[in-house]
């Protein structure tokens, strides 16, 4: 028989932290506002049908050749657009603002970055404005620093960089016009207040005017997942009034772009980033599974994180799995599309390149040495996905502690998180620390090219496979940002990690440096970019013309 001195335990009921319980509101606000609104009645801008099928499949093209996450790649087009526009056809016409951003928004709506008969029309206009302040600030630059043969080099391409880079903050600010959420708006609000209070610098630093800025740059490095182009648009912002910018102040601002450019990158190449970085990764990752979660049903999970915190964790728990299997899922996806990609990309470069090449120098053709350079890099990354982890139960934990933490009070974290000195290493240190990294690097190669020479390599198949190994290398550390973003846990280091990374990271190191310099001389791009897509354009806006006037011309006969 029970007790009657017994009672049942109940789960007792939490207090939500009040930038918690705004983001229900808003993301609440938000369902009720996408259920019950439909499309309003203002003209909205119309393009044609086969004008948009050639435009998409144009730009599935350029956007093969130049491969960028997908959430940068409208940003990116609109950039592009911007420079065929004043660098290539504002050579030989007027500027006209308003011409300028009716074409950039027909030609989104054709590449399919956004929706067709969507769009009002009213937008033209607004981005019109946006537009006429970039067009003054770059005549201004141009006029305070001419350019012209009396003018050194070096100055001449600080001169081009700029004028590139009012290019860039112009597609930026289009980009954010274009890309308005609320939701995300609050989210970066409230992860800015959390963080604010809890990141804290020790008395001997001398950054403290620039913490706030850093932690902001962080959240949208992290969290809006911004490149170098958009968050140089915030920390321009962050010097300049530059919302409420008239004539006069653009002329001061650009009179002093040198020297903001400096300010821009010292901000953005900011000795604490990496620091800063490593907490607001965590703190996103809570913010974004929360978010994820409300989104489901507001109302509902409003009332169980209030009165049931038990059931909110198991919630939780729940979608931690999903997104461990999701990611895991993605990975795999993206990595049986690169090893085939890789296979057969490596195979075509055997028989058009590395044959070619061993017979001209009149090497001896290995067979065995082809078959490795073939299956190699497939094989490698095939490995490196099978032995990638999925986060562990620990891992688990410490995400629903970071995620309590942000919703409740009881378990709001009140401790601040210091800041460490950045490591100031002298010339000595820093120099033998170079050197190791150096001898490792290249005893890595040294014992790869003995292994190599071992099985008969010859030097331009020896060459051709240490290029694919270190590139592989690198891109196998993209292809796992998915999964990795989910992990809080420090990994487990012992004698064989040490090792490992001792040879390895040198290795990816130089993948990582040739791909990115080689991304910076691809000629596809070049080709595309300069001798097809002006061209291209103009075909597309005389068929957009024509099928506008049959469509006008059949009107008529009603």
């Amino acid at each position: 028989m029970v007790s009657p001195n017994l009672s049942k335990k109940t789960d007792s009921p939490l207090t939500l932290i009040p930038t918690t319980h705004k983001l229900f509101q808003i993301i609440y606000g938000q369902k009720l506002t996408g259920a019950g609104s439909g499309d309003d009645e203002s003209p909205k801008i119309h393009v044609s049908h086969i004008v948009s099928n050639l435009s998409f499949l144009y730009e599935k093209v350029r956007n093969a050749v130049d491969y960028d996450d997908d959430h940068l790649l409208r940003k990116n087009a609109i950039k592009r657009i911007l420079k065929r526009q004043i660098f290539i056809e504002g050579a030989v016409m007027d500027y006209d603002s308003e011409q300028i951003s009716l074409t950039l928004l027909t030609e989104l709506i054709q590449a399919g970055y956004l929706p067709n008969d969507k769009v009002p029309e009213i937008k033209i206009r607004e981005v019109a404005i946006l537009l006429e302040k970039y067009i003054k600030l770059r005549q201004s630059f141009k006029e305070i620093f001419p350019g012209g043969l009396e003018v050194a080099s070096e100055e001449s391409n600080e001169r081009s960089r700029i004028i590139n880079w009012i290019i860039s903050l112009a597609a930026t600010e289009i980009e954010e016009d274009l890309n308005y959420d609320k939701i995300r708006i609050v989210i970066v609000g409230n992860l800015f207040d959390t963080l604010s209070k809890l990141i804290k610098l020790p008395p001997d630093l001398p950054y403290q005017k620039d913490l706030d800025i850093q932690i902001y740059l962080s959240i949208a490095r992290n969290f809006l997942k911004l490149d170098r182009e958009m968050l140089s648009f915030l920390v321009f912002k962050y010097y300049n009034d530059w919302a409420v910018a008239d004539d006069n102040a653009i002329e001061n601002i650009a009179a002093k772009l040198p020297d903001i450019e400096k300010l821009v990158n010292f901000q953005l190449d900011h000795p604490l980033n990496k620091q800063i970085d490593k907490i607001v990764r965590r703190y996103t990752l809570y913010f974004s599974l929360l978010t994820e979660i409300i989104e489901e049903d507001p109302a509902k999970i409003y009332n169980i994180a209030g009165s049931n915190p038990k059931s909110f964790i198991s919630l939780i728990k729940e979608r931690c799995e999903k997104k461990y299997a999701k990611a895991k899922s993605k990975l795999w996806r993206s990595g049986w599309r690169s090893i085939i990609y890789i296979f057969l990309t490596k195979s075509i470069f055997v028989f058009a390149i590395e044959i070619p090449a061993i017979k001209l120098f009149g090497e001896p053709l290995n067979q065995l040495s082809l078959a490795i350079n073939v299956c190699f890099p497939a094989a490698l990354l095939l490995l490196i996905i099978l032995f990638t982890p999925t986060p562990n139960p620990k891992n688990t934990e410490k995400i629903i502690s970071g995620l309590k933490e942000i919703v409740y009070v009881e378990n709001e974290r009140t401790k601040p998180i210091f800041l460490r000195k950045p490591t100031r290493r002298n010339s000595l240190a820093a120099f033998m620390f170079n050197l190791i990294y150096g001898a490792a690097f290249l005893l890595s190669v040294f014992l790869l090219i003995k292994l190599l020479h071992f099985i008969d390599f010859n030097w331009v198949s020896i060459t051709i496979f240490l290029f694919f190994l270190t590139f592989v290398s690198f891109f196998s550390f993209r292809i796992k940002r998915d999964i990795k973003q989910y992990m809080i846990t420090e990994p487990k280091e012992n004698i064989l990690t040490f090792i490992f990374d001792f040879f390895y990271i040198p290795i990816v190191a130089m993948g990582k440096f040739l791909s990115d310099n080689i991304s910076k001389i691809n000629v596809f791009i070049f080709i595309l970019d300069f001798i097809v897509e002006t061209p291209f354009k103009i075909i597309v806006s005389v068929i957009e013309e024509w099928t506008r006037y049959l469509k006008e011309r059949k009107d008529n006969l009603n």
